[in-house]
């Protein structure tokens, strides 16, 4: 990461991050897919409204992952093998014990907050029944969070794309066993993404103990080392909060999405046909939104290790070749989703042939996310470029500022001021795009502004 050509390198590193990134959005894709074969009409629509709660928990473990990949990069690329050594033990215990706190307050909560976003009957059941065994499963998803992470650390990205490769086979073949086997719904889905992270989570870590280098694991080593852990948590808290604090926002959204259901539709419909269409179109956006965040968590691995070799000039040209690479990829990505959205919809059982009333809600209520949210993808890329740096300079805490103000705090008012003057999902969802460029702007001027100080300091040494 800190000699020869930038851009082949970062695409070489990327790639496999993109894929195991795509892997794990592909259980919950898996888990939406299956569960439309199941008996319950309300299935697809209950898990889609569980995404922003689940990621309210989950994004802190993956905040705070960001964190250890960020400080044991730094140490790789600075060859300090033993303070590298105690940030990965340090990571994975810190990891173990806040997936446990964790899994126990989602669990404690997940009544309460489905109800508080407006699910009512049969979908709060089942949104509860699915978030309460997920959460169940949250220590096994922090440490494969964690793994992941110190693999990314060390350079190594291929590895975790061949364990998520088998273990997101054995959570669709799961869900498939649950669902039409046994005929379970939205449990049966759920206990299949709990087993694949257990098995992921061991595999990997497995594998880290097998390593020759820094980066090797080893139980009796497992420790909560001060310093490391101060840094882990100075660099994982805030993009844990700032992660954690958009999930709220976004179910902010997601409760007034249920709020346009149920002005639509008779609470006694055989389905809620808004809730599923938006489902389903944020079931897709979530690809898209993991490949281009993919390349944003590859700069930070990039930026670290550079920080580390003290090369603020190699830094630099890293910014600029991610920004340029993630926009086209956005706007690429954003295009084919928009062209390819009948096909890609039936999946979860969205379709325009909808012979029935509620069936062309749906599909109109997933249209207007694509065109709206989806389709300006290349805006949310250079957000993401832009928070990736920061990160990877060390300055979470003024990242995480921009991104609350320009873009959790700007889409809460917009929910409570904006909307409901015009009680749409138009009106909801073009939110997005504006919030997008209101943070990238910003995260722009200050990275470079950051870079142009060590570049300064780097000339003055050199003197």
């Amino acid at each position: 990461m800190t000699e020869g050509p930038i851009l082949s390198r970062l695409l070489v590193f990327a790639l496999p991050l993109i894929f195991t990134n795509l892997l794990q959005v592909l259980y919950n894709a898996a888990d939406m897919v299956v569960v439309g074969l199941s008996s319950e009409p309300d299935a697809v629509g209950a898990i889609g409204t569980t995404g922003a709660f689940v990621a309210l928990i989950l994004n802190l473990f993956i905040g705070l992952s960001i964190g250890a990949n960020v400080v044991v990069a730094r140490h790789v690329g600075a060859r300090d093998h033993k303070r590298a050594s105690r940030a990965v033990h340090t990571a994975s215990l810190l990891g173990l014990i806040l997936g446990i706190v964790g899994g126990i307050v989602g669990v404690a909560i997940a009544r309460p907050v489905m109800t508080l976003m407006g699910n009512e009957g049969q979908v709060l059941e089942l949104s509860v029944r699915y978030t309460q065994i997920y959460f169940a499963a949250m220590p096994v998803h922090a440490l494969s969070n964690y793994a992941i992470a110190l693999h990314r650390a060390k350079g190594d990205t291929r590895t975790p794309l061949v364990v998520l490769t088998a273990t997101g086979l054995l959570n669709v073949v799961l869900n498939l066993f649950f669902v039409l086997v046994l005929g379970l719904s939205v449990e049966g889905v759920a206990l299949a993404t709990g087993i694949a992270a257990l098995v992921s989570a061991v595999v990997l870590y497995v594998n880290l103990a097998r390593d020759t280098g820094p980066c090797r694991f080893c139980v009796r080593k497992l420790c909560l080392d001060l310093a490391e852990t101060k840094e882990i948590l100075r660099i994982g808290v805030p993009s844990g909060v700032q992660s954690a604090l958009f999930a709220l926002s976004n179910m902010t959204i997601q409760s007034s999405i249920i709020r346009v259901n149920n002005a639509l539709c008779d609470p006694n419909a055989p389905y809620q046909p808004v809730v599923k269409g938006n489902a389903a179109a944020g079931n897709l956006e979530n690809f898209a939104y993991t490949v281009i965040n993919s390349v944003s968590h590859a700069t930070i691995s990039f930026v670290s290790q550079n920080l580390g070799a003290d090369r603020p000039d190699r830094i630099r040209k890293v910014m600029y070749r991610a920004y340029l690479f993630n926009f086209l990829l956005g706007a690429v990505l954003g295009l084919a989703l928009v062209l390819c959205n009948r096909p890609l919809l039936a999946l979860y059982g969205v379709s325009p042939s909808a012979a029935d009333a509620l069936g062309q809600l749906a599909y109109e209520a997933a249209m207007v996310r694509i065109v709206l949210v989806i389709s300006l993808y290349g805006l949310l890329a250079l957000y993401e470029i832009g928070a990736g740096v920061m990160r990877g300079l060390g300055h979470s805490v003024s990242s995480t500022l921009i991104c609350l103000v320009g873009a959790c705090l700007l889409r809460v008012v917009w929910v409570f001021a904006v909307f409901p003057h015009f009680g749409t999902l138009e009106a909801i969802f073009l939110v997005y795009p504006i919030s997008w460029v209101a943070t990238a702007l910003p995260l722009y001027l200050v990275s470079r502004s950051i870079i142009a100080r060590l570049l300064k300091r780097k000339a003055v040494e050199a003197r």
